[in-house]
């Protein structure tokens, strides 16, 4: 990948590793890992959006959560601005909070139901920064106003409000603290899909006005292809493939990157050539009893007996793309 200048990185992650302890059957069985997040690096520029993609269960989200201490990682680094996030304790562990956000899946689930919409708002503000009450107050009429919603609203209540009227409240709440880094989990997929237009138009929007960079997490490629500047795929745990998204929506290297494409639903011109749907049979690997070799060996069209002895490393295709794959070529 073409790494950007130093002054332009916000986010570097380095051999980030979240694991989670199985305890075996039998009374001797004693205690083994599931990785969740097995030693996977990426950056993030300021300003601009790095997609996570992959099937449940892929680690997408437990990197996310990682990298905003959500939950805590084994291993690695997670540079904000020079500083390593993951070893900030006390004071200024809450002063960098302030600075990465997140906006969650469910509006429906991730807003306090007790609370009126203006009280969710500042939750943020009350926990991660000083202000006065008027500057408080001020603070989330200009967010309402920034994200769609009247000021009456304020007084309303999270089950007054349709579901892409909540996920607004939810990204008012993430921006209250002027946060320069926000994790997207998945904040589309609980919606219709005309709303789901309307939030990431709102979205993109903001990331223009603010300057804001987005940790992007979602399973659908559609949506990656309307939002992201560069995406990393994920499978059991690792990258498997990262790119920009002109390279990887192209020119797609992976087998697994490729049958996820091609399952992205797309309007065809009449004599167009259509994208065959690659079908990806058999089911993943135990996470808890890996084999050897490539983690997608079982499911992969193209495995041979070197696939389940060796596991690729991420190889650089061009600048701006890598892949793990023993099968990959350069175009």
């Amino acid at each position: 990948m073409t790494v950007p200048s130093k002054d332009d990185l916000l986010l570097e992650v380095k051999n980030l590793g979240v694991r989670f302890a199985v305890k075996r059957n039998g009374f001797f069985g004693g205690k083994s890992f599931l990785h969740a997040v097995d030693d996977i690096s990426f950056d993030l520029a300021r300003g601009k959006t790095l997609a996570i993609v992959g099937e449940s269960g892929s680690g997408k989200t437990t990197a996310a959560l990682a990298v905003g201490r959500l939950v805590a990682a084994h291993k690695g680094e997670v540079q904000m601005d020079g500083k390593d996030f993951l070893a900030l304790s006390d004071e200024d562990l809450r002063i960098a909070r302030g600075k990465v956000q997140f906006i969650f899946q469910d509006p429906y689930s991730s807003l306090n139901p007790r609370l009126r919409a203006k009280a969710v708002v500042r939750e943020p503000l009350d926990s991660l920064t000083e202000k006065t009450e008027d500057e408080k107050q001020e603070i989330i009429d200009q967010l309402f106003a920034a994200v769609g919603l009247r000021k009456e609203q304020q007084e309303l209540f999270p089950h007054q409000f349709s579901g892409g009227q909540r996920q607004r409240i939810g990204i008012a709440r993430a921006l209250a603290t002027e946060p320069e880094l926000i994790i997207c989990d998945e904040p589309v997929s609980a919606l219709d899909v005309a709303v789901q237009a309307q939030i990431l138009n709102l979205l993109r929007r903001l990331q223009e006005e603010r300057g804001l960079s987005f940790l992007f997490i979602s399973h659908d490629l559609g949506v990656v292809q309307h939002m992201c500047d560069t995406v990393a795929v994920m499978y059991m745990g690792r990258i498997v493939e990262y790119a920009d998204r002109k390279s990887l929506f192209n020119s797609p290297k992976h087998p697994y990157t490729k049958a996820l494409l091609s399952a992205v639903p797309s309007v065809k011109k009449r004599g167009a050539p259509t994208t065959e749907r690659i079908a990806i049979d058999g089911d993943p690997p135990d996470p808890v009893d890996l084999p050897p070799g490539c983690r997608f060996a079982s499911r992969c069209p193209l495995a041979d007996v070197s696939c389940q002895k060796s596991e690729p490393e991420l190889t650089a295709m061009s600048d701006t793309h890598t892949v793990a794959c023993h099968f990959a070529q350069a175009d």
